[in-house]
């Protein structure tokens, strides 16, 4: 399956657009908050599932601030990060899905793309889309039953 991963919007639902038709075809398109009404904006103007979490700036928003996403076989745990103090490392993030038994953990608030491998879990952050991110990016991840790979691309 392939999964397209963005983060940290704020607003800007035409970047994310972008990198769909950039990274089309997709399956799904998943957006880890900050902005979840560009979430709901893509959900009705795709005809793939989006899937997506709250982050700190979507008060009042329905969507949880975490979930636990099941494809091919893998478990992949949803946040947007700040619940965990990802601008101060990822610890508290790692202590969470090693908790409740995930293999990759997709994450944003940091505005920064992340790709890192610790024991069996894949820890991923897209990076953001916003305008006041000095590199904007997202992540566009092939799930199989044999394993996860992830690549980042920049975007203007």
């Amino acid at each position: 399956m392939k999964v397209l991963v963005i983060s940290d919007t704020h607003g800007n639902v035409n970047r994310a657009l972008a990198a769909f038709t950039l990274s089309a075809p997709v399956n799904v398109v998943i957006h880890l908050g900050d902005c979840s009404a560009d979430a709901d904006l893509l959900r009705e103007a795709l005809d793939i599932p989006v899937i997506n979490v709250a982050g700190n700036c979507d008060p009042g928003s329905s969507a949880p601030r975490e979930c636990v996403w099941e494809c091919e076989g893998k478990r992949i745990l949803l946040a947007h990060g700040d619940a965990y103090q990802v601008k101060s490392g990822l610890v508290r993030l790692r202590q969470r899905a090693e908790e409740i038994g995930v293999d990759v953990v997709l994450f944003g608030h940091t505005h920064q793309g992340v790709c890192e491998q610790h024991s069996d879990m894949l820890l991923i952050n897209p990076g953001a889309l916003t305008n006041h991110s000095p590199c904007r990016s997202y992540a566009v991840l092939n799930i199989t039953p044999e394993g996860v790979t992830s690549q980042h691309y920049n975007i203007d």
